[in-house]
């Protein structure tokens, strides 16, 4: 009887693993879908550089649709040069 209870408890234990990274996999697909989209929307919006190659430096984005909704602390890093880090 004991033999049974172990076999059965793996198998339990085998089979919630497996659903649990079934759902860990559904959930991180989705999130990263929705992060992809975000990116590239947001990359869109933002000026790129004119020489066609990153320098490495922030660039602002100072777009009216996005200046309206950041903070004044985030617009003063922004206008220091600094990559913004606060929302």
């Amino acid at each position: 009887m004991n033999r049974i209870r172990t076999a059965v408890m793996g198998a339990a234990i085998a089979g919630s693993m497996v659903i649990g990274g079934v759902v860990g996999a559904a959930v991180y697909g989705v999130s990263a879908l929705n992060a992809a989209a975000a990116t590239t929307s947001t990359t869109a919006a933002s000026p790129s550089p004119s020489s066609g190659s990153s320098s490495g430096t922030f660039v602002s984005n100072e777009t009216a649709a996005h200046e309206a909704t950041e903070s004044a602390a985030r617009e003063a890093q922004e206008n220091a040069g600094q990559v913004p880090t606060v929302p």
